[in-house]
């Protein structure tokens, strides 16, 4: 299956996440901020990257935009999965290059199929 990155400053988080990807074959790489989950990216070229928004330092909307204006991990889908609800975030977090965005708590049904849809 995929190898996913997650980057989320919530260790709850990023467990809950972790677990729904391992339960489907996926291989879990993780970081708890923004600048390493870029460094990870650039390092280890996961198939794909969840990408929380609110984190501290450099912050997921800051994160997903290196990602996808770097030419080495452009080819890296994002996915922004926050509690962030607004629609202006929405449409920022499509801007920056997310290619979907989910909100908190995310269904496993849903991160599944999505993230099914962006590899």
């Amino acid at each position: 299956m995929a190898r996913v990155l997650i980057v989320e400053d919530s260790p709850t988080e990023r467990y809950k996440l972790k677990e729904m990807l391992e339960k489907h074959g996926h291989e879990v790489l993780e970081a708890d901020n923004g600048a390493d989950g870029v460094a990870l990216a650039r390092d280890q070229k996961p198939d794909a990257v969840l990408m929380d928004i609110v984190m501290p330092g450099l912050n997921g909307f800051q994160a997903t935009r290196q990602l996808t204006k770097d030419p080495n991990t452009s080819h890296i889908p994002v996915i922004i999965v926050t509690t962030k609800d607004q629609e202006t975030d929405r449409v920022w977090g499509k801007r920056q290059g997310a290619k979907d965005y989910l909100t908190k708590p995310v269904e496993e049904s849903v991160l599944v199929k999505t993230l099914n849809n962006v590899l």
